[in-house]
C-alpha cells in the first residue's frame, strides 16, 4: 500500500465518520425536538396533530409554527376588575343551565371567546382558536374541541342533555384556566366547583 492509497483510505474513513456523526447529531436533535413538543402540547394534542397532518415531521412543523404564532401575539393578563366581571358572568351562565341547557352552552362558548379576546387571542376561526389555545393550555384543548363539537351536534339536533352537560364542564375547564392565569395574588376568587350545577331538574330527581 503506497502513500496515495493510504491517504485515500484515510479520507474515506474521515468522510464516513463525519457522515455517521452528522446522522447521530440530526437524530438526537430530532428526538429532542419531539420530546420538547410532546411535553409542551401533551400526548393527546401531539398525536392528534400527527394523525391530522399524516406524519411526525409535518405535525412537528405545525406545532412549532403554532408556538411561534402565539409567542408573537403578546398575550396580556386580565385586570382584577375584568376577572371579577368574567367570573360573575360565568356564574350566571351556570345558573341558566338548569332551565336552558342548550342556551347555557351557547353562552358558555361566547363567554370563553370573550375571555380569549380580552387576553389577546384572535377569535375568528374556531380551529385557529383551538390551535392557539393548545400552546399554553394543551390539557383542556381536546375538551374544548369536544365541547364545540357537541354545540354543533345540538344545532343539528344530535346532542342529548347529558352531552350538553359534558360540554359545559369542558367549557368551564378552559374558562378557569384562562381566568386563573390572569389572577392577581391578592384576588383569589374562584368559581365554586360542583358537578350538580350542571344537572337539569329531571336529572336531579333521578339522582335523589
Amino acid at each position: 500500500m503506497n502513500l496515495s492509497e493510504l491517504s485515500t483510505l484515510q479520507i474515506t474513513l474521515i468522510v464516513g465518520f463525519i457522515v455517521v456523526a452528522g446522522g447521530v447529531i440530526v437524530y438526537a436533535l430530532q428526538k429532542r425536538r419531539t420530546g420538547r413538543l410532546r411535553q409542551r402540547f401533551g400526548e393527546a394534542e401531539y398525536r392528534s396533530a400527527v394523525v391530522e397532518r399524516g406524519g411526525r415531521r409535518q405535525a412537528e412543523a405545525i406545532l412549532d409554527e403554532r408556538a411561534h404564532r402565539v409567542h408573537s401575539l403578546h398575550l396580556q393578563t386580565l385586570t382584577s376588575s375584568d376577572r371579577a366581571r368574567f367570573v360573575t358572568a360565568w356564574e350566571q351562565v351556570q345558573t341558566h343551565f338548569v332551565d336552558r341547557p342548550a342556551g347555557a352552552v351557547a353562552e358558555a362558548d361566547q363567554l370563553v371567546g370573550e375571555v380569549m379576546a380580552a387576553r389577546g387571542y384572535p377569535v375568528g376561526d374556531f380551529e385557529q382558536r383551538a390551535a392557539d389555545i393548545s400552546v399554553d393550555h394543551p390539557v383542556v384543548t381536546q375538551n374544548y374541541r369536544e365541547a364545540h363539537a357537541i354545540a354543533l351536534n345540538h344545532f343539528n339536533g344530535k346532542a342529548t342533555t347529558e352531552d350538553l352537560r359534558r360540554a359545559m364542564i369542558h367549557y368551564r375547564a378552559l374558562f378557569e384556566e384562562l381566568v386563573r392565569d390572569a389572577a392577581e395574588v391578592k384576588d383569589q376568587r374562584t368559581v365554586p366547583v360542583n358537578p350538580v350545577d350542571y344537572e337539569t331538574p329531571a336529572a336531579l330527581r333521578t339522582r335523589q
